[in-house]
């Protein structure tokens, strides 16, 4: 009878003992993150594209950062929205991150009605990459000389120009879109299956211009086969310095700029959000990444997350007003 009161303090003091240590079970998970459990950069792209191509160099890095394996997961379609979805359903424990762009985060949520994830809601944002501006091309065989004489031929001659992009919802869509919008000048629309064969039907003088990635618009510029009237960045570029921004030309508040960035799901741990923020900006530093960045015509940022969310709801907010005054519609 003696020994029952000790064995029942020492059983309870045991079972005390067990529940504190899957209560911390949790805490020290996430303290020991990544735990060198392998990761996921997810792109919501195909393979080979900008967003590919510049989250595979960083993911690389971001690895070897963090100790960890990093794979690619490259989950295409819907305009980005089949991957985004899948990294807003993931776990919220920082081994699952999206390395995406402006479309499925802030243009194609205003054109879908029922979409599969808030943009907001649904992730935590890490850090903006960068930007990417525009440059507004024509073939060469084309008469215009200037963003002004190409608008100035659309007014008198309503819907007979077409503007090629990669597709609708695309920020190069937007871009026609908006132009169309500041001007009051009517010209049609032609979506692509990607920026490239859209590329090549404003070369072959099958559409009259488009708004294209510099990197992929300057050889065929530089080679004398595309000629470029205009850059949409707030300032000349060092790639293309004879060649005025939208708002030299005359068109104000016209500066839009493609933005590459990286998210994680709702309800990551803070801790971990900012681990990421630091090693990724601490990578985007690597003068091997830089170059590559250049070559793509990639400005590199590494942002804070609230400055990736706040140029979020910008941009949600201003192409929603453009798709919806320029009454946009999914094919």
């Amino acid at each position: 009878m003696t020994l029952y009161p000790l064995f029942r303090r020492r059983a309870l003091a045991a079972i005390a003992l067990s529940l504190l240590a899957i209560a911390t079970a949790p805490a020290k998970a996430q303290g020991d993150w990544p735990a060198g459990r392998p990761m996921t950069w997810v792109v919501p792209y195909p393979p080979g594209g900008t967003t590919d191509i510049l989250g595979r160099a960083i993911a690389l890095r971001l690895g070897a950062s963090l100790g960890a394996t990093l794979v690619v997961d490259n989950k295409a379609g819907a305009t980005g929205t089949i991957g985004s979805a899948f990294v807003a359903r993931a776990a919220p424990d920082g081994y699952t991150l999206l390395g995406t762009s402006i479309g499925p985060q802030a243009i194609v949520p205003n054109l879908v009605p029922k979409m599969q994830y808030d943009p907001i809601k649904a992730f935590e944002p890490v850090a903006l990459i960068g930007t990417i501006p525009h440059v507004l091309v024509v073939g060469s065989s084309q008469p215009f000389r200037t963003a002004g004489e190409l608008v100035a031929q659309a007014k008198a001659r309503p819907d007979a120009l077409t503007f090629a992009s990669g597709g609708t919802g695309t920020i190069l869509q937007m871009q026609g879109e908006l132009l169309r919008l500041q001007t009051g000048a009517r010209m049609t629309h032609v979506p692509y299956k990607g920026d490239t064969p859209a590329l090549q039907d404003v070369l072959a003088g099958h559409a009259t211009f488009m708004f294209a990635p510099v990197a992929a618009a300057l050889p065929h510029i530089q080679g004398g086969r595309l000629r470029a009237l205009a850059v949409t960045s707030a300032a000349r570029l060092k790639a293309l310095p004879d060649v005025p921004t939208m708002g030299q030309t005359g068109f104000k508040d016209f500066v839009v700029e493609q933005w590459q960035a990286v998210y994680a799901p709702a309800g990551t741990p803070a801790a971990v959000v900012q681990r990421l923020n630091k090693e990724i900006v601490h990578v985007l530093k690597d003068a091997e990444l830089a170059a590559m960045a250049d070559r793509l015509g990639i400005t590199l940022v590494g942002s804070t997350p609230q400055q990736l969310a706040d140029t979020q709801k910008a941009d949600l907010a201003k192409w929603g007003r453009v798709i919806k005054d320029a009454g946009v519609r999914m094919d």
